[in-house]
């Protein structure tokens, strides 16, 4: 990110705008104190897409990459074909740790009330967390000893880690912190696979094969189960009881079946991640962006303008709910 001096652009200050990533600082031949044209990208995101050379002082400074990482010193490292550079410590990097571990509890992924950024921390610092294994070991009277940490608290952690026995395979697939692996995937590779034990036996073509997994997704996903520390999770969580396997229910119907569809606004009947179900559980997959391949947009109330002009723009179907709902029910 750069660090601009402010200026007024499309109606609001900016004071700072993406690089992106090395190879496009480089391109851009950015110095200190260059001045820049900057624009918002979509007139919303400012990114920076050209320097003035004929303002550049003399003797300005190429901008300097960092090598290590600041946090631990370990050499950064690139993998071919991608354009960030990241450090390669995982299991010794402070902030991957945490990062793995509030990720691991968030809303979304495992549920685990009072486990947020300050708590992982807590935990990483006492050294009673060093893997996402070692929360199921935690006991009432370790957290109590933690600073600023009470009776009621410890124990609602507990209980909220206790609680990650119901969390469905899907969510506890994408909260293991797999590369590359979102919400999405996630889901798509739990159904395909049907449990952990026939994921960990997939062949990387095997994984190739399944919708939204490409080649170097279906390889993250080999390699990761193929970790030892990664094991040694879910064993941790296999023997807590936690769910490694997709319940065995029938679909719902097909009627959305091989259809994309993006979800838009504020609905009446249900919820949007009760939509998101629905459309799943008939055959179709959910997308958070509108493009040609969308077969229809469910919108509710306060849909934004600029998805009624893509949709206008490629010609894109949109349902309200009641049509959805009256489609389902065919």
């Amino acid at each position: 990110v750069a660090n601009l001096e402010p200026v007024l652009l499309s109606g609001t200050v900016v004071k700072r705008a993406s690089l992106h990533n090395e190879d496009i600082m480089r391109q851009l031949d950015i110095h200190e104190h260059d001045s820049l044209y900057v624009e918002k990208g979509g007139e919303i995101i400012p990114k920076i897409t050209g320097v003035e050379m004929a303002d550049r002082k003399p003797g300005a400074k190429p901008v300097e990459f960092v090598t290590h990482c600041p946090v631990c010193g370990t050499p950064l490292v690139r993998v071919e074909g991608e354009a960030a550079w990241r450090c390669p410590n995982q299991y010794g990097c402070r902030p991957q740790i945490t990062g793995k571990i509030e990720h691991f509890a968030a809303r979304r992924m495992m549920n685990i009330d009072g486990i947020g950024e300050e708590t992982a921390e807590l935990l990483y610092a006492a050294g009673l967390v060093r893997r996402i294994g070692d929360l199921y070991r935690l006991r009432t009277e370790d957290l109590e000893r933690l600073d600023g940490m009470g009776e009621r608290t410890a124990a609602k952690i507990v209980k909220g880690i206790e609680d990650t026995r119901l969390v469905p395979f899907e969510r506890v697939l994408y909260s293991l912190s797999i590369p590359n692996v979102g919400e999405t995937t996630a889901k798509q590779v739990a159904r395909a696979a049907g449990s952990m034990d026939a994921l960990m036996a997939m062949t990387v073509d095997q994984l190739k094969a399944i919708p939204d997994v490409g080649p170097t997704i279906a390889q993250g996903i080999y390699d990761y189960l193929r970790d030892p520390v990664c094991q040694a999770n879910i064993e941790d969580m296999r023997q807590a009881g936690v769910q490694m396997e997709m319940p065995h229910t029938e679909a719902a119907g097909d009627e959305l079946a091989g259809m994309t569809i993006v979800i838009s606004g504020t609905f009446t009947h249900h919820s949007r991640d009760e939509y998101k179900r629905m459309i799943e559980d008939h055959g179709g997959k959910n997308s958070g962006s509108i493009s040609s391949k969308t077969s229809f947009v469910l919108a509710g109330d306060n849909m934004g303008p600029a998805k009624l002009e893509k949709c206008r723009k490629l010609g894109i179907d949109i349902k309200g709910e009641d049509d959805f709902l009256a489609l389902l029910s065919r």
